[in-house]
């Protein structure tokens, strides 16, 4: 389902990672490793088309990703690293936010469920301002209970901040993704909790 080819990517005149290619297919999940610096969310930004590599290609079901941008984008579910959360407004709008930036019109039933899941019932209508660092970042994430039909997602360290509970439901989502076909891609320090290991591949990208 996503090709990488020959991919090159640079930092002025640095040379982040080059000659990198890989194949994920449905029902696999894509660990992307490396130090800090190394080059992953650049990476992750080039599978999903906000950047351009200096060299090489980013397929979608065999095709390069430009001419097909919009259907892309429908099957994609894209979550940054940075918890991007209006701090005035409450949970649930900021969820809804989230959700119609990446092309989904949930109902407000839809975002109150998808919060309750994260473990966020009681807190919908609480200003973000006022929740913990895991609490934003269970909002965030809980795009991905909104997106349960899209076949990819990309999340740039999806773990970060969590407690026990919440990586637990996280790696939970992560599951059933991968258990109905969908292929997901995330950097990540640690491995991942989720079931079969030989579906998990681990990307590393080490500093020149």
């Amino acid at each position: 389902m996503l090709t990488v080819q020959d991919l090159e990517a640079r930092r002025g005149r640095r040379v982040l990672f080059s000659g990198l290619s890989l194949t994920a297919a449905p029902g696999q999940l894509l660990r992307v490793t490396g130090a800090n610096g190394a080059g992953k969310t650049t990476l992750l930004r080039m599978l999903v088309g906000l950047s351009s590599p200096a060299a090489g290609q980013v397929l979608w079901q065999g095709q390069p990703l430009a001419p097909q941008r919009e259907d892309f984008h429908r099957a994609l579910a894209w979550l940054g690293h940075a918890a991007s959360l209006k701090d005035d407004l409450s949970a649930l709008e900021n969820l809804q936010a989230i959700a119609r930036l990446g092309g989904d019109q949930p109902t407000p039933a839809e975002v109150t469920a998808a919060l309750a899941e994260a473990g966020l019932s009681g807190r919908e209508r609480l200003p973000a301002r006022v929740l913990s660092a895991g609490q934003r970042r269970r909002v965030v994430l809980a795009r991905l209970a909104l997106a349960a039909e899209r076949p990819l997602w990309v999340l740039d360290e999806p773990f970060n901040a969590l407690d026990t509970v919440a990586t637990a439901w996280l790696a939970g989502l992560v599951q059933r993704r991968l258990s109905s076909g969908g292929v997901v891609v995330l950097t990540s320090h640690q491995p991942v909790p989720v079931d079969g290991q030989a579906n998990q591949v681990t990307v590393s990208l080490d500093t020149p």
